[in-house]
């Protein structure tokens, strides 16, 4: 025998109607009315999710660049509301650039991936090019280069005074495309990543974005990207509260029946931005303002990302962790076609080893080919 299952609404069935009571029909019991079986989610597709996951980050990061370090009302005043590109010819910052630069070296060393590695590539691609003081480069990067010039080794060359920054939640994207399913290892592998820059809330940071994206790639809910996100971090860290907080204010602003889009913004950036102090670049605020708008976006991509942008600060970054949160949950296609086409190979601007390098061509490497899963590419 087989049988169908129907699931149900638990709303009251409405008063009968004249016509029903005629006939008799209201002094029958109250019934629980049947709705229609959703539909199953989208199948997972890897090499889509990854698209989404590299191209989102982009996205994000050449949105939010006119809009770095300036306050919601500096961004009014310019603009009125960031809602697409406000540039010419939009282009990524160092966080892309440096993104590229992680992922192709993960693509390389795959979960063998060893400390030691990434500070000889960081020598090897950056540090020992005479190439100037890398313009553009995050204060952590600048730090780092300094240190590595001067000889110092991992994790000696992470002691600056810019550990903590948002430099390694910026590239963290694409360990959470590798380890597509498994935030634990995408968190364990930016971390190895991250010891040559970072210590402490920064590495925090890139441990939360990584299993965050790691999550997204194989799933359909906003909240368990949210829960593998504080899955790999300290719940008495700086990161792990301000991330609570900023999905907190989010969800609460977003059940108010007067909600706006800019009350939902000024409620994430009043629960998360430390007020008045200058850097912009915090890894647990930037992080908690971008799993912030990927909340109270619920996961959509273009809400997401302008939330992100529209609330400033370090917005760059903040836009391009939300883009590879909510480019990894809704794949490539969730991204507005004219901002896809807008993203051209890096230029080169911060990284020149980087330039002309898109990525693209990231996530197909990072991508698991049927039946197995990335590694070393060559």
């Amino acid at each position: 025998m087989s049988t169908t299952h129907m699931s149900v609404s638990l709303d009251p069935v409405p008063e009968p109607t004249p016509a029903a009571q005629a006939a008799g029909d209201q002094d029958g019991p109250r019934r629980l009315r049947t709705v229609p079986r959703r539909q199953p989610p989208a199948p997972v597709v890897p090499r889509d999710r990854a698209r989404g996951a590299m191209l989102g980050l982009a996205v994000g990061d050449a949105l939010g660049a006119p809009a770095e370090n300036l306050t919601p009302s500096q961004i009014r005043e310019r603009w009125g509301r960031i809602d697409g590109f406000v540039r010419d010819e939009p282009a990524g910052t160092d966080d892309t650039e440096y993104a590229i630069f992680s992922g192709l070296l993960l693509a390389e060393h795959g979960s063998g991936l060893t400390v030691a590695q990434v500070e000889s590539a960081w020598h090897e691609w950056i540090a020992d090019r005479d190439e100037g003081p890398f313009r553009g480069a995050g204060f952590s990067e600048r730090g780092t280069l300094e240190n590595l010039r001067r000889g110092l080794a991992a994790p000696i060359s992470a002691q600056h005074r810019h550990a903590w920054s948002d430099g390694l939640a910026m590239r963290a994207a694409p360990f959470g495309v590798f380890a597509a399913g498994r935030p634990a290892e995408a968190a364990r592998l930016v971390a190895i990543d991250g010891t040559v820059s970072h210590d402490g809330e920064g590495i925090y940071g890139g441990r939360a974005v990584a299993a965050g994206v790691a999550a997204a790639m194989v799933g359909h809910r906003p909240e368990v990207v949210v829960q593998a996100a504080l899955s790999v971090v300290p719940e008495d860290s700086w990161t792990a509260r301000s991330l609570h907080r900023a999905v907190a204010a989010a969800l609460r602003a977003r059940r108010d029946p007067l909600a706006t889009q800019l009350s939902v913004e000024r409620a994430v950036r009043s629960a998360t931005v430390i007020g008045g102090y200058p850097w912009t670049d915090l890894a647990p605020e930037a992080v908690g303002l971008a799993f912030g708008a990927f909340a109270a976006a619920r996961g959509d991509f273009r809400d997401a990302v302008i939330t992100a942008v529209n609330m400033g600060r370090d917005a760059d970054t903040t836009a391009a962790v939300a883009g590879a949160l909510a480019g990894a949950l809704g794949g490539e296609s969730a991204i507005p076609a004219e901002w896809a086409g807008a993203i051209g190979p890096a230029r080169g601007s911060c990284l020149p080893s980087m330039a002309g390098r898109h990525v693209l061509d990231v996530a197909e490497r990072l991508t698991p080919p049927p039946g197995g899963r990335a590694g070393a590419v060559a």
